[in-house]
């Protein structure tokens, strides 16, 4: 019984934390207006769940939450609009290219395709890397580009069972993505991206 009490209370104090968290990350969205706060308080997101991830379990949460919101609140804001400036612009020409009825335009609109999706893969890794390296803003696009192409496996599999959570929350307990949707999804890719990191810091040494 005693391991059981004490394994029912690391699991309590894990479902605490990453509630903590998610709120946290909604509440600093909102403080930067939506607009302003979602990239800096989701960058902040992903560095708390970095030191999880690395060992550190106790840290203090709110601490290093605010000191990356702050730290990283330009930059991370300049990267985050020109992925969502770039995902704009191919959503109007996608449905530019859909109107056309010639063969040569239904072509250009599967490259555009081809093209969000490879935005979404930079999307995916981007933050895990902006909470683990600290590189030229260019170069977060780049080697997040390069971990998605050179892992397809781990790539699939963490865009698969991040869609399946966010979709079976949905259609279950929908509440659960507003306590836990966010942090969930940040620990998951973290774990993810930082198999790969390895690989990344000797071609950095």
């Amino acid at each position: 019984m005693n391991g059981f009490v004490a394994g029912y209370y690391r699991f309590a104090v894990w479902i605490t934390r990453f509630a903590y968290l998610n709120l946290l990350w909604i509440a600093f969205s909102l403080l930067g207006l939506g607009l302003l706060g979602f990239f800096p308080a989701t960058a902040a997101m992903f560095a708390v769940v970095r030191k999880w991830i690395d060992g550190e379990k106790d840290i203090p949460v709110f601490s290093v939450f605010w000191k990356s919101y702050k730290k990283e609140f330009l930059k991370i804001n300049v990267l985050g609009y020109i992925l969502a400036g770039t995902g704009y612009l191919m959503t109007i020409e996608f449905q530019i290219l859909r109107t056309q009825e010639h063969i040569a335009y239904t072509m250009a609109s599967f490259a555009v395709v081809g093209l969000f999706l490879l935005l979404a893969v930079i999307t995916l890794y981007l933050f895990p890397l902006f909470a683990h390296f600290q590189l030229r803003s260019l170069d977060y696009i780049k080697w997040a580009l390069f971990i998605g192409i050179g892992h397809p496996l781990l790539t699939i599999f963490l865009l698969g069972i991040v869609i399946a959570l966010i979709y079976l929350s949905f259609v279950t307990i929908p509440a659960l993505l507003f306590f836990f949707g966010g942090s969930v999804v940040a620990y998951i890719l973290m774990w993810g991206a930082h198999l790969t990191f390895e690989k990344i810091e000797e071609s950095l040494a």
